[in-house]
């Protein structure tokens, strides 16, 4: 890189090329770079993997890169929970930790490998990471990526994710971030590259939209349209998703880029059918302001300049606008300008980096049930661990990981915690996905002999995930039955079968999984997610009580695909805590802790307002156990007599509070416009006048909720006149 940068200078000071001009702004220096490019040179900087132009002392630059949960593909990094389980933290602040962490190793990581000379894939600065599409229906393979079910929720987490990955330097971005998959994207997964996802205007800004307008608002550098179509246009040649909201509408100034290969399906016999050739695809990509191509189609632009698809002047205008970002990473300046090309990678998996990814997967575990048998102690005599997720590290990562020499496994980390003079003893059990060949079965006894017993279940990235990963899938990663594999729960009843040992479930995966039986048979049941690397420990942390659980679930669990509407209809009736008037197994916002807590004295500030006017709700929040733990504070808030129609409930402010036995403290939110506006049939928003209900509690304010034994909540009216 020190070669590079003092080549660059050289150059700079013989021929004083504006690019390279410090003095000038981003958007000259990149418009002046890109004049002296030929048209070839400009399609090649166009695609992902742009080549170097060494006439122009430019290195190469691959902008593929992935950090979803940590750096990922990309050699040791710090492995944190999967978004799914960032997303149960219900904890911005905390995410924000989380992707300032990721972009520390990011910068380190980057800078060791441009002073190796190395430009691979997955080694850059732009990262095409979080995933804010709404996880709206649990078959899809790929909703692990997702922060849940809820587009507050999502917003609010994604935005915090994006400002920690991309700094808070008034000049440089520390990385780019980026919001995928615009819009409307979430299955099925085997259909992507030719479906046609049909939505109504009130659907489209109600649900799907505000996730990525939150994300713009904070700054994003990027944004990833989808492979479908949405109502009867792709993604990424989508005038009105692309230009009319995304640039006009919200003002976005940063870069678009496809999908990878999404342009390809412009064209191909099994996509869209919405070109004739890559030269029709590409032109109208760009002319709808994709400014970057995932794949290799761009090439053909030089082919649509000489038809007249397009002029040199767009592609211009279109590779400056990208360049900006190459820019603000600092990639032309001297590493001594630049706060971020200074951090070193000592910070690469450091230990702070391991502890924060405990403390993340101690706050995204949700314990769905507990009969009283935990907390456990710690010097029983025997415990007894087994099932296929027990010493699997790909129970651990999910999709889009990262890897390091120390992923502590669930039977590492109970193993490390049980006290010295006890006996832990480990089988396998149970294959994943199929039934056992050898009907041999030792598992029995060992459980009627052991004091407690652990049955670590579910699936991982070879039953659910994206297209091409989930190996042992039938249906390119999705989850259509809808089941925990059948015979794993068979291998759950028989190490109950005739004892009364308690026997504790941890559940790994990324989706909502039919848990109705593992409910019934286990004693107490803990949805682990795909935990990261310090998955093993903090699940340990919380059997054996150093922590209280304090997870909520970020999605529904439906109690059957029943439940639900056809996976491939868009329309939200039915879909989501929402929407969905069934009863489902265990609701949105649910998760259970050690101790109680109780909510009492709602008051608002003002019981009447102007449809602009604002008001305070404010509770009080006593923990009247026995067991320190934090609480996550929901507010909910229903519109009773909307012009149309309305969703039941609607999250619309979070708080995550710890309290020590007996304290308590006042919890206040504030609602204005933004949390009462109506979304009407055509789109648009709306503060109407009418009654509101306002909700303040540990929970969706449902009697599931309160049958499966969390707090009562409090309500209040709120006029608007």
């Amino acid at each position: 890189m020190l070669s590079f940068l003092m080549s660059l200078a050289g150059f700079a000071m013989a021929q004083n090329p504006g690019y390279l001009d410090q003095r000038l702004s981003f958007e000259e220096r990149a418009a002046d770079l890109v004049s002296r490019m030929t048209l070839e040179e400009k399609a090649d900087q166009m695609m992902h993997s742009a080549p170097a132009i060494p006439r122009l002392n430019l290195p190469a630059y691959n902008w593929w890169n992935e950090a979803l949960h940590g750096i990922a593909r990309s050699g040791t990094a710090t492995v944190f929970p999967q978004a799914i389980a960032l997303g149960a933290t219900f904890d911005a602040n905390l995410i924000y930790r989380v992707a300032d962490a990721i972009s520390d190793e990011a910068r380190a990581m980057y800078q060791a490998a441009i002073n190796q000379g190395y430009h691979e894939q997955y080694g850059g600065l732009t990262f095409w990471s979080p995933n804010v599409n709404i996880f709206r229906d649990p078959r899809w393979g790929r909703g692990q990526e997702t922060y849940g079910e809820d587009p507050f929720l999502t917003g609010q987490l994604g935005a915090a994710f994006v400002r920690g990955m991309q700094g808070d330097d008034s000049h440089y971005l520390k990385t780019a971030a980026c919001a995928k998959h615009f819009v409307v994207h979430s299955g099925p997964e085997k259909l992507r590259h030719e479906f046609d996802a049909v939505v109504s205007a009130k659907d489209l800004n109600e649900t799907y939209l505000p996730a990525f307008h939150n994300l713009v608002n904070a700054g994003v550098e990027a944004v990833m349209c989808a492979y479908n179509a949405t109502d009867g246009e792709p993604c990424c040649a989508n005038h009105y998703l692309l230009q009319d909201v995304l640039v006009n509408r919200w003002g976005f100034k940063g870069h678009i880029l496809s999908d990878c290969w999404a342009i390809t399906d412009f064209y191909s016999k099994s996509g869209h059918h919405f070109s004739a050739d890559a030269a029709e695809a590409s032109a109208a990509a760009v002319k709808n302001g994709v400014v970057l191509n995932c794949g290799n189609s761009y090439g053909s632009l030089v082919d649509a300049v000489k038809r007249g698809l397009i002029t040199e002047a767009e592609i211009d205008q279109a590779l400056s606008h990208l360049l900006v970002t190459r820019f603000k990473l600092g990639l032309f300046d001297p590493n001594d300008d630049n706060p971020y090309a200074q951090i070193g990678p000592e910070v690469i998996n450091s230990s702070a980096h391991r502890a924060l990814a405990r403390e993340v997967a101690r706050k995204g575990v949700v314990l769905l049930k507990n009969n009283g048998v935990l907390p456990l102690r710690n010097d029983l005599s025997k415990y007894f661990i087994t099932g296929p997720n027990a010493a699997n590290v790909d129970a651990l990562i999910g999709n889009y990981y990262g890897v390091n020499p120390d992923m502590v496994t669930f039977l590492e980390g109970i193993s490390g915690a049980i006290a010295p003079g006890s006996q832990l003893q480990y089988r396998t059990g149970i294959l994943l996905d199929r039934p056992n060949t050898n009907p041999a079965d030792w598992t029995t006894g060992n459980a009627a002999g052991s004091d407690a017993n652990f049955a670590v279940l579910g699936i991982t990235g070879a039953l659910e995930g994206e297209e091409g990963a989930a190996i042992a899938s039938d249906h390119a990663g999705d989850m259509l039955e809808y089941i925990i594999p059948p015979h794993q729960i068979e291998f759950l009843r028989k190490l109950k079968r005739g004892h009364d040992k308690p026997v504790i479930a941890i559940i790994t995966g990324g989706c909502p999984l039919n848990l109705t039986e593992v409910q019934e048979i286990a004693d107490a049941v803990i949805m682990a997610w795909y935990p990261g690397e310090e998955g093993g420990n903090a699940v340990a942390d919380i059997i054996f009580g150093k922590t209280s659980p304090s997870g909520r679930l970020p999605v529904t669990f439906p109690k059957s695909l029943d439940q639900l509407p056809p996976y491939e209809d868009y329309n939200m009736t039915g879909r989501t805590y929402r929407y969905m008037d069934a009863e489902p197994l265990y609701p949105f916002g649910y998760g259970l802790t050690y101790t109680t807590f109780s909510y009492s004295d709602l008051h608002l500030s003002m019981n009447a307002i102007q449809p602009d006017g604002s008001t305070t709700a404010a509770v009080t929040v006593q923990n009247t156990g026995e067991y320190a733990s934090d609480e996550v504070v929901q507010l909910y808030i229903h519109d009773e007599a909307g012009s149309a129609p309305t969703p039941l409930f609607s999250l619309k402010g979070v708080k995550r509070i710890h309290l020590k036995p007996g304290e308590k403290t006042q919890v206040s939110f504030q609602i204005g416009t933004e949390q009462l506006a109506l979304v009407l049939n055509d789109g648009s928003k709306k503060v109407e006048t009418g009654t509101f209900k306002v909700y303040l509690g540990g929970s969706l304010p449902t009697q599931r909720s309160r049958d499966l034994g969390m707090p009562a909540w409090q309500e209040a009216t709120l006029m608007v006149k």
